[in-house]
């Protein structure tokens, strides 16, 4: 019995120890441990450093810029058969397959049917194609609003950081599912943060 009381003692010394301690120990926000919370910086600048699959020679750099509501893309890429090409945005940015096939799918976080870039509804990932001169040499800008460099899913937009960028050996019809019949990969990137450009 007295052992039995003993053990009921300590829980309540401990309890009220515990009680104790709560009282004394201020809110985060009393603290200010509220106030030293750092917010990351905002990521304007990405880039990927394409580099050739198995058997094919492409390679080219491709720059993100936060513009606005939207990503300026600019590209120039080197090394392709003269015409069209698929160019998207890939789930995984893992490179490593001979074939580019470790990259996985089109980036498409909200499940929406594969479509050109300009469509009402398409795969965040969905760039269409960029055009290789004779020489094959592929040079052009333009902006994206859904495509983003921060956040991990935006209204309509995602971000890309870390993901894939795929160029394809063919022309994206745009309208076949779910890639556009584009072709082998020829070309693969991942995507991380750059530095803002140099100011001339």
């Amino acid at each position: 019995m007295k052992a039995q009381c003993w053990k009921v003692a300590v829980a309540m010394g401990v309890l009220a120890l515990a009680s104790g301690c709560a009282q004394q120990m201020p809110a985060p926000e009393e603290s200010g441990a509220a106030e030293n919370v750092v917010a990351p910086p905002a990521i304007d600048n990405a880039v990927a450093v394409l580099h050739p699959t198995a058997g094919n020679e492409v390679s080219g750099t491709v720059h993100f810029a936060r513009e606005g509501d939207g990503v300026r893309v600019s590209l120039r890429i080197e090394h392709l058969s003269p015409g069209k090409h698929g160019f998207h945005v890939h789930e995984y940015g893992d490179c490593s397959a001979a074939d580019g096939t470790s990259a996985g799918g089109h980036f498409n976080p909200f499940d929406a049917p594969h479509a050109a870039r300009d469509a009402a509804e398409r795969h965040v990932g969905d760039l269409g194609n960029v055009t290789a001169d004779d020489s094959g040499v592929a040079e052009t800008e333009f902006v994206d609003t859904r495509i983003a460099l921060q956040g991990v899913a935006l209204e309509k937009a995602a971000s890309i950081l870390g993901r894939a960028v795929i160029v394809h050996g063919g022309e994206d019809d745009l309208t076949s599912q779910p890639s556009g019949d584009a072709g082998p990969r020829v070309a693969c990137g991942v995507v991380g943060i750059a530095a803002a450009p140099a100011m001339d």
